[in-house]
């Protein structure tokens, strides 16, 4: 919705999207570096206090904000494209904030989804390193490995069959150009990133279909393929159940096998 009224629905479009642009590209670095600095480098030893951890934030949130501005001041009216398209232009500005949010989206995916893969895997490890003590193993580090393989793994996962997410989620939903996904994104970066920070383990492609929904919803119902909603809907519906059948299947099958 600012977007719209920033910059879509103004009388000169691509100079207001010039201008407002890199405010959106230094709420991309604030918030995915706001998390960084007050989660992540007390991991390497560095510890902040929440004070120094916003500013050094706002500074990193700057900084990505001057890059967009030398990245956008290269961008030009495409009186050709503009023809056939009233907001082309505009939307070329749009796809060089993408990057960044697209940065953040992948950021925020590693730094909740592998967690949640990961996250039981882990506790297994403790368990066999600390001799069963369960109660010693949910206060044990996660090994270097356990993290590595869960790295990994969702590179594989988006190799080969995360393509196929992707083509859901970015076309048959609703309509999206650079505009509509940067909203997309940074909503989903934004929620996601906040709910690693106070350990709430979500679901990124959830998340993000959430957010590709809403767009559609700003520009009504209309908008949206609600064949597609609903097989998504009916799919998360199914997986709940599904997954607790085959844990039960695979655990007596394990227990009958091996104790």
């Amino acid at each position: 919705m600012s977007v719209q009224k920033l910059i879509i629905n103004t009388d000169e479009p691509f100079l207001n999207a010039k201008r407002f642009v890199p405010l959106y590209m230094f709420l991309t670095g604030f918030m995915v570096a706001l998390m960084t600095v007050t989660k992540g480098l007390k991991h390497v030893g560095l510890t902040l206090t929440s004070s120094q951890g916003i500013a050094l934030a706002f500074a990193i949130g700057v900084l990505v904000a001057l890059v967009g501005v030398a990245l956008l001041s290269r961008i030009k009216v495409d009186e050709e494209a503009d023809k056939t398209f009233h907001f082309a232009s505009v939307e070329k500005v749009f796809a060089v904030l993408m990057i960044f949010t697209a940065c953040s989206m992948a950021f925020a995916h590693g730094a909740n989804d592998v967690a949640n893969a990961v996250g039981p895997l882990a506790a297994v490890v403790g368990v066999i390193e600390s001799g069963g003590a369960a109660e010693i193993a949910a206060k044990s580090a996660v090994p270097g490995w356990v993290l590595l393989l869960g790295a990994v793994g969702i590179v594989i996962g988006l190799a080969t069959y995360g393509y196929k997410v992707i083509a859901t989620i970015g076309k048959e939903i609703t309509e999206l150009t650079p505009s509509r996904g940067f909203a997309a994104e940074l909503a989903t970066a934004t929620t996601v990133v906040g709910a690693s920070a106070i350990g709430l383990p979500v679901s990124t492609t959830h998340t993000l279909v959430g957010a590709v929904l809403g767009i559609g919803i700003a520009r009504g119902i209309g908008a949206l393929n609600l064949g597609v909603v609903g097989s998504i809907f009916m799919s998360w519906l199914i997986t709940l159940p599904a997954g607790a059948f085959l844990s039960i299947v695979f655990f007596t099958i394990l227990k009958a096998i091996f104790v």
